[in-house]
């Protein structure tokens, strides 16, 4: 059962950063911030030239998807030296991997509440301060299957109890459910939030097609572009580049289908576009 004191608690701090996320869209004056996420930290000696175009970095607490080890941890103060704000990730399960441990008799839930516990511990390790948003990797689109939801929401809700808050790094691209319905998986999400009264979950949206993304660019739309109201983080350029969903922006984008930044062309990444320059609020 979900403690109406802790509950309101969060629900206070993250109502915060949308109506802030809100006041700024509405305002003429509004200023964007510009952040990257690449899998492999990009060493001590390109940070100078990336900070010259990016305001925050995505920051891995375990291991990258597609990678073997995680060479993030232990970077934090180089990149605060630098003057980086912080993109907090965790990456999540993938379905295959829920529907293995099903068979092992692991369920989702232990799983999620198993995961949630390695997050918790590696910002602490990393000194990333309370109410530090950690953003789960739900890699896979669309509506939720049923061993998604119980993962994603036992992971959110640990981490909402523990002194951090709970975010996910979730698909804006609509996906066709027939008889000319769509959903997102943002759109699942906080339609089974508002349901379960669970604790609020920061949204770091992907939508990379083109449009509403411009591509591969220093000069995003804004984030109230993106297709998903109050989003906190807007990731609107991949490496490598969906090439079906991607068409109208493809020359924005390296020859090789890659996004590389001014400076810095041996390292490809993903773009991302915030109202905050430190979005996760981890400095």
């Amino acid at each position: 059962m979900v403690s109406r004191k802790h509950l309101l608690a969060a629900s206070l701090i993250l109502l915060t950063l949308a109506t802030f996320a809100r006041a700024q869209q509405s305002s003429t004056a509004r200023k964007s911030y510009i952040g990257f996420d690449l899998n492999l930290y990009p060493g001590d000696n390109d940070l100078p030239a990336l900070r010259k175009h990016f305001a925050f970095a995505g920051y891995w607490l375990n291991t990258p998807p597609g990678e073997d080890t995680n060479t993030w941890l232990g970077k934090r103060d180089a990149l605060i030296r630098n003057g980086f704000g912080f993109l907090v990730l965790f990456n999540g399960r993938v379905d295959a991997e829920l529907m293995k441990a099903q068979r092992a008799h692991t369920s989702p839930e232990s799983l999620g509440q198993k995961d949630a516990a390695a997050a918790i511990a590696a910002a602490q390790r990393e000194h990333f301060p309370a109410h530090t948003i950690i953003f789960l990797d739900q890699e896979e689109g669309g509506r939720l299957l049923d061993e998604q939801a119980a993962y994603l929401f036992a992971w959110t809700e640990a981490v909402a109890h523990s002194g951090y808050l709970p975010g996910v790094y979730a698909s804006g691209q609509p996906v066709s459910e027939g008889h000319g319905h769509t959903i997102t998986t943002v759109q699942d999400i906080r339609e089974q939030v508002a349901a379960k009264h669970l604790h609020p979950i920061a949204i770091f949206v992907y939508q990379d097609a083109c449009p509403p993304s411009n591509g591969c660019t220093l000069n995003p739309p804004s984030i109230a572009k993106s297709g998903t109201p109050d989003a906190l983080v807007w990731q609107y350029a991949q490496s490598p580049r969906r090439k079906s969903i991607t068409r109208a922006c493809a020359k924005t984008y390296s020859s090789d289908g890659n996004c590389y930044a001014p400076n810095t062309p041996k390292l490809l990444l993903d773009m991302s576009v915030s109202d905050s320059p430190n979005p996760s609020h981890g400095r």
